[in-house]
């Protein structure tokens, strides 16, 4: 039996400033007030499971259990076909210590060569967990190609080099709104919402 979300605030298990504030974004039509696992200076879980989803739990559940409210993790990543699916669970790594993405989108390119093969997807999981241990989790997806050189301000992580299939824009030109309504994170919120905050 999934459980229903009826408090009215939720830790964001995250320290990336832009994920924070896309999740936020989608949370605000619920009412519910958001803070990150940054703003309360929760340390970083060891995400050392082998898929999104997995790496998701880790997150909310640490979260949840170090701040005592229900906590929402996200798990997301480029999945590039040319590359066999990397960087995959190990996008954030790509970027290194200094979370540059300027470098990984460039080290994914230099790796895809020339191959004929641009597709790619983003995935995310999101898991919601409570401080007693219960958890639920969704995945979404979104499907495009690589583009280079990188395009566009208006995004976070891979987004300047991603063109969602349909569009001829990256997601880092789009307007957020466009973009939160067909992303791989969209897909997972809309299952999150249906099934815990939307009172049937």
């Amino acid at each position: 039996m999934a459980r229903h979300f009826d408090g009215n605030k939720l830790v964001i298990a995250s320290h990336n400033k832009g994920k924070v504030r896309e999740i936020g974004e989608l949370l605000e039509p619920f009412g519910v007030e958001t803070i990150s696992a940054g703003e309360l200076d929760l340390p970083e879980p060891v995400e050392d499971g082998l898929t999104f989803i997995a790496n998701a739990e880790i997150k909310a559940l640490a979260a949840a259990k170090a701040s005592g409210l229900p906590a929402l993790a996200d798990d997301s990543g480029l999945e590039v076909n040319a590359l066999g699916g990397e960087p995959g669970i190990y996008s954030a790594r790509w970027a290194g210590p200094t979370k540059d993405f300027n470098i990984a989108m460039k080290d994914v390119v230099e790796k895809m060569g020339d191959a004929a093969d641009r597709g790619a997807n983003f995935t995310c999981a999101l898991t919601l967990a409570w401080p007693d241990g219960h958890m639920e989790s969704f995945e979404g997806k979104v499907f495009g190609t690589i583009t280079w050189p990188m395009r566009g301000e208006k995004g976070f992580g891979y987004d300047p080099i991603f063109v969602p299939e349909g569009f001829e824009v990256t997601f880092a030109e789009m307007e957020p709104a466009a973009k939160h309504a067909m992303s791989h994170r969209a897909h997972a919120f809309k299952q999150l919402i249906d099934v815990c905050f939307k009172t049937n």
